[in-house]
């Protein structure tokens, strides 16, 4: 005999076949997947976790992570958190699922959000390695039947000691990609571990890395007072490019964002018809996000690009290279010029091009 049951929005299949066994839900408690990163997506594997898990719930942690999650289709709650910050309120059969860039990343990466929970532990599906890394906990039936069923092999670790606070190691690093702090580019590793330390509330770095001065510039107005709790990472933000939404039309709301895309979802609403960005990777960021919500985009750039996302954008983008200044200058006098009540998005994008004159290069004209 079949049932189907319906869990956020999207329909579960329980079964009592014997020859479709290994999809019934039969562990001890009901399994929560938190999904951490776009990879996890883009690769197909939350579609075969929940195939082979039926979690009752899907969470969703990370800004790439959500713009992947809404364009598989999948039914997500989207949390706007890090993964540790969500684990730490829910049951202990929740389930961290992770693909790493490398399997080397991917367990670093695990060992970061366990070390954030401890004592508390943490099961982690690392879908680069296929292992199921028991962080600080010993396995169990839960974790047993979780590796049967998804084929994942069980691996024991444990968090290792932890360092000085006023420094931070950003391990799994490939020569040549960027480097962030809090969503913000401070250089390009050149190595496989990067050095930074904290120093009278600015990140100063220390090895592994050729600095880019403008990014810790931007850096330098978002004070530290615990290194070990800032977000950092290398590499790219997504591999893939977005899928193409439905064009957002009429009057509506536009945003402003200057060097901070990774924060957008906290802004857009369905009200929202356009996006000023100031920067070269926030707007590749921005474009990236709202090309799959159909809304396009006017990015104020200045030729720095770090090449952290596939650029896309939106019907209706333009893209505005300063010629003689930089962006960020660009973009503090702009500010002012976005109208706080609801307008065409034609209009504002006329007013500030034609505000800015030759003092900008239309790179990608709108259309």
């Amino acid at each position: 005999m079949n049932r189907t049951l319906m869990i956020s929005g999207m329909p579960l299949k329980y079964t009592n076949d014997p020859a479709e066994s290994r999809r019934s839900l039969t562990m001890p408690d009901s399994v929560i997947l938190v999904v951490h990163g776009p990879e996890v997506f883009d690769a197909g594997d939350v579609a075969v976790l929940i195939d082979r898990l039926a979690p009752a719930r899907i969470i969703v942690a990370g800004v790439m992570a959500r713009t992947a999650a809404e364009e598989s289709g999948i039914p997500c709650e989207q949390a706007g958190l890090p993964p540790s910050m969500v684990i730490r309120d829910l049951p202990p059969a929740t389930v961290l699922a992770n693909h790493g860039k490398t399997p080397e990343s991917g367990r670093i990466f695990g060992e970061i959000v366990a070390s954030r929970l401890a004592p508390r532990g943490l099961i982690q599906l690392e879908a680069s390695s296929r292992i199921l890394y028991l962080w600080n906990r010993e396995p169990d039936g839960l974790a047993r039947e979780i590796a049967e069923k998804t084929g994942y092999t069980i691996e024991t670790v444990r968090v290792p000691a932890s360092r000085s606070a006023a420094q931070r190691t950003i391990r799994g690093c490939l020569p040549g990609e960027a480097v962030y702090v809090n969503g913000i580019v401070i250089g390009q590793a050149t190595g496989p571990e990067v050095v930074i330390r904290e120093e009278g509330g600015a990140i100063i770095p220390v090895s592994g890395m050729k600095t880019k001065d403008h990014g810790l510039e931007k850096l330098a107005g978002q004070p530290l007072s615990d290194i070990s709790r800032v977000w950092c990472k290398s590499g790219s933000v997504r591999g893939v490019s977005p899928r193409a939404g439905v064009p957002r039309t009429g009057r509506g709301r536009v945003l402003f964002i200057d060097h901070c895309g990774h924060r957008l979802y906290d802004d857009i609403t369905p009200k929202t018809r356009g996006i000023v960005s100031v920067g070269d990777d926030t707007t590749a960021v921005c474009g990236h996000i709202a090309a799959h919500l159909g809304i396009p985009v006017l990015g104020i750039i200045d030729g720095d690009a770090d090449g952290i996302v596939p650029a896309s954008f939106a019907p209706g983008s333009v893209i505005a290279r300063a010629v003689r200044e930089r962006d960020d200058d660009i973009g503090r006098e702009i500010e002012a010029m976005i109208p706080e009540e609801t307008a065409a998005w034609e209009d504002v994008v006329e007013r500030i091009i034609r505000y800015l004159g030759d003092r900008v290069e239309i790179v990608r004209p709108g259309g």
